[in-house]
C-alpha cells in the first residue's frame, strides 16, 4: 500500500477543538430544551385581587380572578398581617376555594371587630402552595 504523504488533513488539535465545540453547542441545546419542558407541565399562579368592597362595617369582600395557567388553592387571607380575628368565606357563600384558570371569584371576610372609619387595610391572600398575593390597600368609608 502506497502512503501518500502529499495531502494533507486536519491537524489532531484542530479536529479535538472542533469535537469539543459540537458537544458544548449540543449540551446547550439540551440544557435550554429540558429547561422550558417544566414549564409545559407545570402552570404557573397568579392571582390577580381586581377589587375590595365593604359591604358593612364588619364586612368585607375581596374580588379576585386567577390569572394564571394552573388551578390554585386559595388558603388564608390577611389584613394588615394579621389572619385573626377574621373568618373567610370562600367563593360568595360556599366552601369551595379552588380556583380554575381565568376564574373569578369574591372572598368574604367578616371581623369580629369593625372596621374603622378613616383607616387604610391591606388584604392580602395566600394561596395553599405559600404563594402571597396583594396587598390591595383600601380604606374604609362607609
Amino acid at each position: 500500500m502506497k502512503i501518500l504523504k502529499s495531502k494533507k488533513a486536519l491537524s489532531p488539535v484542530v479536529a479535538s477543538i472542533i469535537l469539543i465545540a459540537v458537544t458544548v453547542a449540543v449540551s446547550i441545546a439540551v440544557a435550554a430544551w429540558m429547561g422550558a419542558l417544566p414549564g409545559l407541565f407545570m402552570g404557573t399562579e397568579q392571582l390577580q385581587i381586581t377589587g375590595v368592597r365593604y359591604t358593612s362595617n364588619t364586612i368585607a369582600v375581596i374580588n379576585v380572578t386567577n390569572g394564571g395557567s394552573a388551578k390554585l388553592t386559595l388558603s388564608s387571607v390577611e389584613v394588615n398581617n394579621n389572619p385573626q380575628p377574621f373568618t373567610v368565606t370562600w367563593s360568595s357563600g360556599t366552601q369551595d376555594n379552588t380556583m380554575d384558570p381565568g376564574e373569578k371569584s369574591a372572598i368574604t371576610v367578616t371581623s369580629s371587630t369593625a372596621f374603622s372609619t378613616g383607616v387604610q387595610y391591606e388584604f392580602v391572600v395566600i394561596t395553599a402552595s405559600g404563594k402571597s398575593f396583594g396587598p390591595y390597600i383600601k380604606i374604609y368609608n362607609p
